[in-house]
């Protein structure tokens, strides 16, 4: 991928801001010396330039006079604060990760400017990530594109109207913790069954991520590899029985809708 030659910005040094920082920089979509981090916390800055040769500042203000592209990725519940201390760059257009934060509420603190919101989930920390992304009223076809681009390095991308973010969150968002309950789950079978602790969580863990990809790069329907590997009076048809059961499925459906609501109370 070219290097893109617009300045960027990045208020917050936390874990999800240098993933993306460094996806960003070894896949050359940005330049170092084209990248600006405003972290209050001097470790972090020190940390930050040290890693990765981009500048850093203490000053959001500083931060925001000098961007093209301004990424936010503070905790939404500092976002008030960090606005009423700016004055926005019209110049520049804005990219939020802050859960909850909603267009209506980005585009009032950065009146006239393009303003896309994103879901970002975890796995991006590994450049595996899901992104799902929404455009405010100001935001053109250019604009998405280059937000496509940038968490594309993280990761994949969706667009979605931001009617759909809160199931997005419910889903993809909180979905690792789901996955990896049912990875832990999977393990502690293991070890009831006779498998050492370590043992258990590679067969697991592999499990998930081979069934996953496969899934993945086969385009095959999750039930269509289901009846393929459950054979008659078998062992899985006989684990899938007592998943039925105990209600697996519907554990997962309630669980992603109950994600869901909640994401909802927290944008009001």
């Amino acid at each position: 991928m070219k290097s893109n030659s617009m300045s960027l910005s990045i208020i917050g040094g936390g874990v999800m801001a240098e993933a993306i920082l460094s996806r960003l920089l070894a896949q050359q979509v940005f330049a170092a010396n084209t990248v600006l981090v405003s972290e209050p916390r001097a470790e972090r800055r020190n940390f930050l330039a040290q890693q990765y040769q981009v500048q850093v500042t203490a000053d959001n203000q500083a931060a925001v006079s000098v961007a093209e592209i301004l990424l936010l990725a503070i905790k939404p519940q500092v976002f008030d604060l960090v606005v009423s201390s700016i004055t926005p760059n019209t110049d520049s257009s804005v990219i939020s990760i802050l859960a909850g934060v909603t267009l209506n509420k980005l585009e009032r603190a950065f009146p006239q400017q393009p303003v896309i919101r994103v879901m970002p989930n975890t796995p991006a920390t590994v450049g595996a990530g899901m992104s799902a992304i929404a455009a405010g009223t100001n935001a053109t076809e250019e604009h998405i594109e280059r937000a496509k681009k940038i968490f594309t390095a993280v990761g994949e991308v969706v667009e979605v109207t931001e009617s759909s973010i809160d199931a997005v969150t419910g889903l993809s968002g909180s979905g690792p913790a789901f996955v990896a309950l049912a990875i832990e789950a999977m393990a502690d079978g293991g070890v009831a069954s006779g498998l050492s602790r370590a043992i258990a969580l590679q067969l697991a863990t592999q499990t998930v991520l081979g069934t996953a990809t496969l899934i993945k790069e086969t385009q095959m329907h999750p039930g269509v590899l289901k009846d393929r590997v459950t054979s008659p009076g078998g062992t899985t048809i006989a684990g899938v029985a007592k998943l039925e059961s105990m209600g697996f499925r519907s554990a997962l459906i309630e669980a992603v809708k109950t994600a869901t609501k909640r994401s909802q109370e927290l944008g009001k």
